[in-house]
């Protein structure tokens, strides 16, 4: 999935508050898939791309597999062979269907799935009505809430990837935001050193990676206040970033030999233009840099003199500052700049996923759930980098400050930027 997994914890909240949040969450899903046709809601591109109509049926198995068949007496499932279909990576409850050949699903088709939704929903509301303030069952609701948000982000920027093989280069919708205006200078912020406290303090919902609190050694830095501009990374490309093995990685360096890259996801050759989803467009200079990977992100930042932050120099930094930013919720789905604004820092939240220099791995204590909806944490806990801060596809009351998304580095089809760190 890439996306940080569907274990966590919740403190308990009202009916009334989760039966909103529940209905929100799945009106929502099937709002962004509104724009689709049955067709587009049926490809896969590449491994790493799930159909549609696959993220709509998946998560609706979530709540059927972890709630309905085990806390709703006399459940009917909708379809004994969907458990099997649309399961993702579950392997304590059984086989699943092969992730790169979801694509080739061509049923159930869309109007079945909608159906098993409406089925879902139904059961779900009356479990709410009946245990959504179980100290045990409410937080499982809502867990399955947030997942589903995590999905919600895939939904765009796979149906983005789907989109961009097309010919035709189809626009998803026509909405963009206004070009950026120039920003200032970047400017380095010394960071707070010493020891700190890191990760989720127990207040609200939280996946369990994000804990347990720790303390952590920060060593003298400072923090880029902005993000990086596209027109900054042609600068790199145009200097020969993607000609210079001294600025790479060795595995950095392979991939890019292999994999020909010589710019980022989705632009085009002549570096004036970039597929969006509301189509092809001219590429904005100042808007951040987005679909660039970890050893895109690390060469970048060699090559300007610098490096990236550890997830700790960031959230230690981004605690102090709103999380606000350019998110799902602005209906644009691009990423916008830094706006007029007087702050310390902008962009840390939306816009773009952050690289960081940190390996994905455990927090000090850590203890992946029991049971099977704690599969998806511990075991993911190697070769891939942490990310922070959301882009402007997620959803902006699904982000905060300790959450930890996580993808391998050659990874490029999400919205994922840079920002620089340095050493002090």
């Amino acid at each position: 999935m890439g996306i940080t997994r569907e274990t966590g914890q919740a403190a308990v909240t009202s009916s009334a508050a989760l039966m909103a949040r529940y209905r929100a969450v799945r009106k929502q899903s099937e709002a962004l898939a509104a724009p689709l046709s049955a067709e587009d809601m049926t490809v896969q591109t590449m491994p790493d791309v799930s159909p549609t109509k696959w993220h709509l049926a998946h998560t609706t198995w979530f709540f059927e597999r972890f709630l309905l068949q085990e806390q709703l007496p006399g459940y009917r499932v909708f379809h004994p062979g969907f458990d099997y279909l649309f399961n993702s990576y579950y392997f304590t409850l059984g086989q699943m269907y092969q992730r790169p050949d979801r694509g080739l699903i061509s049923r159930p088709g869309v109007e079945e799935i909608m159906a098993w939704r409406r089925h879902v929903d139904t059961a779900m509301e009356a479990l709410i009505e009946q245990g959504g303030e179980d100290e045990k069952l409410g937080p499982l609701i809502l867990l399955g809430t947030h997942h589903e948000q995590q999905h919600q982000e895939l939904i765009l920027t796979d149906i983005k990837h789907v989109l961009s093989a097309n010919p035709l280069r189809p626009a998803y919708h026509e909405r963009t935001p206004g070009r950026a205006a120039m920003p200032g200078p970047i400017e380095f912020i010394a960071g707070s050193e010493g020891i700190h406290e890191l990760g989720f303090d127990g207040g609200g919902f939280a996946f369990d990676n994000e804990g347990p609190r720790h303390r952590t050694l920060l060593q003298p830095h400072a923090i880029a206040n902005r993000l990086i501009t596209n027109a900054e990374y042609r600068d790199f490309i145009r200097d020969g970033g993607y000609r210079d093995p001294a600025l790479w990685l060795s595995d950095g360096w392979a991939t890019v030999q292999q994999a020909g890259w010589d710019r980022p996801f989705y632009w085009d050759e002549e570096l004036e233009s970039e597929f969006t989803l509301a189509g092809q467009r001219a590429l904005d200079p100042y808007a951040p840099v987005s679909h660039v990977s970890f050893y895109e992100a690390d060469a970048f930042a060699r090559w300007a003199g610098h490096r990236l932050p550890t997830e700790a120099e960031w959230e230690v930094t981004a605690r102090e500052q709103p999380t606000e930013g350019h998110f799902v919720d602005s209906g644009f789905y691009h990423p916008g700049g830094t706006g007029q604004q007087q702050r310390r820092f902008y962009q840390l939240f939306g816009d773009v996923w952050e690289w960081t220099a940190s390996p994905y791995a455990p927090y000090p204590g850590f203890r992946a759930a029991a049971g099977a909806v704690g599969e998806y944490n511990g075991k993911f806990m190697c070769n891939q980098m942490v990310l922070r801060g959301g882009s402007c596809v997620t959803p902006a009351d699904h982000i905060r400050v300790t959450y930890r998304n996580f993808f391998y580095p050659p990874s490029r089809w999400q919205f994922t930027g840079i920002r620089l760190a340095k050493d002090l």
